[in-house]
C-alpha cells in the first residue's frame, strides 16, 4: 500500500502541479515503457520465489539473478534509441527512464527470495522502502524544476539505492535451510519463459497508453494519462493478494483452490474500486483543472480496466507458479487484436479506453478457462 500510494503521489504531483499536460504525457509514456523493460525483473521475482518454495539452492538463484541483470543491461542499450524513436521522446530522457530496468532485476531477485521463504513481514517493509526510495526523489526533482528528464533520472538513482537496501535485508535475514534442491533446471531460460507471461501482462496494461501518442493529440494524451492513474490504482492496489497467494499457487497440493480464492478476492476489490471511481468522477476538474473535464464520465471505465487487469494478473501468476506458461498465448492474441483496433479505429479517449476494456475482459475470462 505504501509503495503504491507513493507512485500515485508522483503522478498526482506531476499532473496537477509540476508538469503541463504535454510534459506529463511524455513522463507517463516513458514510465510505461520502463515497465515493459522491467518485465524480466517481474518474471525473475516469480521464478526465484517458485524455486525457493520447491527447494532450489538460493546461491544458484542469486547467480541467475546476476545473469539476468546483465542481459537486461544489453536490452536497455538496444531498446533506448528504438523507444525514443517510437515514442517521439529525447534519447537522454528515454535512457533516464529505461536505466532503472537492470536495477529492478537486482531488486526482484532479493524480493523473490523473501517471498519464496514466506518472509512476508520483512517483504512488506522492503516493498514499502523500495517504493519510497524510488518515488520521493522524483518529486524532489520536480520541485527544483528538473522536468520529465530530471524526474526520471532521480527515480533511477532511487532504484539504485533501493537495490542496496534490499540485499542488505536479504543478507541479514539469512538463508533458509531446505532438505534438497528439487528443481535442478532453473536458469535464465526459466526467466525467459516466465518473462513472456509477465510481458503479455505488462503489454496488456500499458499498450493503450503507449499507443495513445500515435492516435491522439498531445492534450488528449495528457487526459488519457491522467485517466490511466485510475487504471493503475485498480490494477496495483490488490497486488499484495497475489504476493501472499503466490507460494500457495506454486504448491501442487493447494494451487487449484488457492487460484479460485485469489481470483474471488481480487475481483471483489475491483468491483468496489470501479464503483468508487464512478462516484469520484465529478471531482476530477475540481482537483486537476478544466483541461480534464472529459474524464468525468469515463473515470469508472479506466478503473474497470485496472480491475480486470488485476484478475488477469492473478491467473497469469498461477501459470508461472505451475510452470504452465503456454496459457498466455491466448492473451497475446487478444492484445494483438487490441493493438490493431486502437491504431485503425479508435481515435478518441473514449475509443481507446473502451477498446482496452473489452480486450482485457476477454483476455481475463479466456485465460481463466485455460488455466483452471
Amino acid at each position: 500500500m505504501v509503495a503504491n500510494v507513493c507512485m500515485y503521489v508522483v503522478h498526482l504531483a506531476a499532473s496537477a502541479r509540476y508538469l503541463d499536460v504535454s510534459e506529463y504525457g511524455e513522463f507517463a509514456v516513458l514510465l510505461s515503457a520502463m515497465l515493459v523493460l522491467g518485465v524480466p525483473a517481474l518474471a525473475l521475482q516469480n521464478v526465484v520465489a517458485r524455486e525457493v518454495v520447491l527447494g532450489c539452492d538460493e546461491r544458484r538463484l542469486r547467480r541467475v539473478g546476476a545473469q539476468t541483470t546483465l542481459y537486461v543491461v544489453v536490452l536497455v542499450a538496444v531498446a533506448t534509441p528504438l523507444v525514443a524513436l517510437l515514442m517521439r521522446t529525447g534519447v537522454v530522457t528515454t535512457l533516464a527512464a529505461l536505466g532503472a530496468a537492470p536495477l529492478l532485476a537486482l531488486i526482484a531477485t532479493g524480493q523473490g527470495i523473501l517471498q519464496g521463504r514466506g518472509e512476508f513481514r520483512t517483504l512488506s517493509w522492503v516493498l514499502a522502502a523500495v517504493g519510497i526510495l524510488r518515488s520521493m526523489p522524483i518529486i524532489g526533482a520536480f520541485v527544483v524544476g528538473a522536468g520529465p528528464a530530471g524526474g526520471l533520472l532521480a527515480g533511477t538513482l532511487g532504484a539504485a539505492v533501493s537495490a542496496v537496501v534490499v540485499w542488505v535485508v536479504v543478507g541479514r535475514v539469512g538463508e533458509r535451510a531446505h532438505a534438497a534442491a528439487t528443481s535442478g533446471t532453473v536458469g535464465v531460460l526459466s526467466v525467459v519463459r516466465a518473462s513472456q507471461v509477465q510481458l503479455v501482462l505488462i503489454v496488456a496494461s500499458s499498450m493503450d497508453l503507449l499507443l495513445s501518442p500515435r492516435v491522439l493529440d498531445a492534450e488528449s494524451v495528457g487526459v488519457y494519462a491522467l485517466g490511466a492513474i485510475a487504471t493503475k490504482v485498480a490494477f496495483w492496489l490488490p497486488q499484495a493478494i497475489g504476493v501472499v497467494f503466490y507460494p500457495r499457487l506454486a504448491d501442487p497440493a493447494r494451487s487449484r483452490v488457492s487460484l479460485r480464492q485469489a481470483v474471488t478476492v481480487v475481483a471483489g476489490v475491483g468491483v468496489v474500486l470501479t464503483l468508487a471511481a464512478g462516484g469520484a468522477g465529478p471531482m476530477v476538474p475540481i482537483v486537476f483543472g478544466d483541461g480534464y473535464d472529459e474524464l468525468v464520465p469515463l473515470l469508472w471505465l479506466f478503473a474497470y480496466i485496472g480491475a480486470a487487469l488485476a484478475v488477469l494478473q492473478v491467473v497469469l501468476l498461477s501459470a508461472i507458479a505451475r510452470d504452465r506458461t503456454r496459457v498466455a498465448f491466448g492473451t497475446w492474441i487478444v492484445v494483438a487484436i487490441e493493438v490493431t483496433v486502437i491504431l485503425t479505429v479508435a481515435g478518441s479517449v473514449v475509443g481507446v479506453a473502451a477498446t482496452a476494456a473489452v480486450a482485457v475482459t476477454v483476455a481475463a475470462a479466456g485465460t481463466w478457462v485455460l488455466a483452471r
